[in-house]
């Protein structure tokens, strides 16, 4: 048996923070890992779908060079889908072709004791990885989430992928059918669809893209429509079989059918809890498999139980999970830290990409929510940069005085929206948001005609 000051499982992009930090800081560590040290964003995930996305990206703006003035005649870029391999190749080499030995040397020159296998929790203060038995003073749980599983007739007898699979392979299907279109499904719809792959994308609910805002969500379906994706909303898939030819024939609640080369089911995740043994400590998850946490990422009911990332069901962002670590880490260390989600950004990275932070509406009767909006097509660098155009949303509480969201669509949106991030987060009066200067020509001015008449808005009792 080996007794160690804090023992992680799970080394996502929380757990391997909380463990290298609490490490260098003088604690015994032990970190627990049955895949990959770094987590699924750095291999399969987030670093290679955005550099899928950014090959995309590159190659449409190519198509567009005559336009925006960079030739005098098209470039010859030969048939898209033959690219696909090129930008895969781009992808694996940034993705350390989803290799995690880098990142479990440095683990270990952190002083960090790494187990390779699946942590199980035997006993009031016992984890068991293998042979080994490990006992801690602080727990951290950081085992990420896994991919949902559908249940649709036929779909068992085919090889679909996740998207794991489809940000793995290095050649593109001539055809495709994605069933899902939250973030991960429009990514995937615009990556597929630049490469030459003939795409379709079902989404159940009214709109694209989840929970954002249904105005930024219309957006983005007719830049993935102008694109070539067929797009089909408030549908389901009814029925999975294979044809003759080898091809899939998908059925569709609206009694449409696709034929196509590979599916792919982009359904969202799940907290990955269930076989963690969470019963010996008396730990009980949520309805959504989530281990609930207090403002300090504590296991509720436990004194010396930590959660963090997509484990928790908040924000299941690789960002939230940085976050809450570094709130572990203080409290671990004895600095009082509590964690705050209401400035906590979301991106979809398509091209235009979508970003958005805090709140639209609020039940709260103390709250009076209003709103303003731009259209980017106003701003002089959306001219000088040749781009389509897009729209921000801005909502405030008139009663504070304070944004509380914003939601936009446009070129570099992901980047220019962390000034909205600040002044919620910061609780900025919209009297001082107004008085700042942003340099001509950029984004950043979209903010300026909505904060102003936000202001005006405010002022009217």
């Amino acid at each position: 048996m080996k007794t160690f000051d804090v023992v992680v499982v799970g080394a996502g992009s929380a757990g391997e923070l909380v463990a290298n930090t609490l490490a260098k800081k003088g604690k015994s560590v032990a970190l627990v890992e049955k895949l990959r040290v770094g987590g699924e964003c750095a291999y399969v995930s987030c670093i290679p779908s955005k550099a899928m996305l950014r090959s995309s990206q590159v190659r449409s703006a190519a198509e567009n060079i005559v336009s925006l003035g960079g030739s005098q005649q098209d470039a010859n870029l030969g048939e898209d889908i033959d690219a696909f391999p090129i930008a895969a190749a781009r992808r694996d080499r940034i993705s350390e072709y989803r290799n995690d030995s880098g990142a479990a040397v440095d683990v270990n020159e952190a002083g960090v004791k790494l187990f390779r296998g699946t942590g199980v929790i035997a006993g009031s203060n016992l984890l068991k990885v293998g042979d080994e038995e490990l006992t801690w003073g602080d727990l951290v749980i950081s085992t990420g989430s896994t991919p949902n599983v559908l249940k649709i007739p036929g779909l068992e007898d085919i090889e679909y992928w996740n998207s794991d699979d489809a940000l793995s392979i290095s050649e593109a299907p001539k055809s495709l059918l994605i069933i899902g279109g939250g973030p991960v499904g429009c990514e995937l719809a615009q990556i597929f669809t630049r490469f030459g792959s003939r795409t379709t994308l079902i989404e159940l609910e009214s709109h694209l893209a989840g929970k954002e805002h249904p105005d930024i969500a219309v957006r983005l379906r007719q830049n993935l429509e102008s694109d070539g994706v067929q797009v089909f909303v408030e549908t389901s898939v009814t029925k999975v079989e294979v044809e003759s030819s080898g091809q899939t024939k998908v059925t569709l609640s609206n009694g449409a059918s696709v034929l196509v080369d590979r599916v792919i089911v982009a359904t969202g995740r799940h907290p990955e809890t269930k076989e963690l043994g969470l019963d010996h400590l008396g730990i009980e998850v949520n309805e959504k498999g989530a281990i609930e946490v207090d403002e300090r990422c504590r296991v509720v009911g436990q004194e010396h139980v930590w959660a963090a990332g997509d484990t928790t069901g908040i924000a299941p962002y690789t960002h939230t999970a940085n976050y809450q670590g570094h709130v572990i880490v203080n409290n671990i260390l004895g600095i009082d830290a509590v964690a705050k989600y209401t400035a906590i950004p979301r991106v979809i990275y398509t091209d235009p990409p979508v970003a958005s932070v805090g709140i639209s509406e609020s039940t709260d009767s103390a709250v009076r929510v209003i709103s303003a909006r731009i259209e980017l097509t106003e701003l002089a660098r959306t001219q000088t940069d040749g781009e389509s155009g897009g729209l921000l949303i801005l909502t405030a509480d008139a009663n504070k005085g304070v944004l509380i969201g914003a939601f936009a669509i446009g070129a570099h949106a992901d980047e220019w929206l962390a000034e909205a991030t600040l002044a919620i987060r910061a609780e900025i009066q919209l009297s001082v948001l107004c008085d700042v200067v942003h340099a001509f020509p950029t984004f950043g001015q979209a903010f300026e005609a909505p904060l102003d008449e936000l202001r005006t808005l405010a002022a009217k009792r």
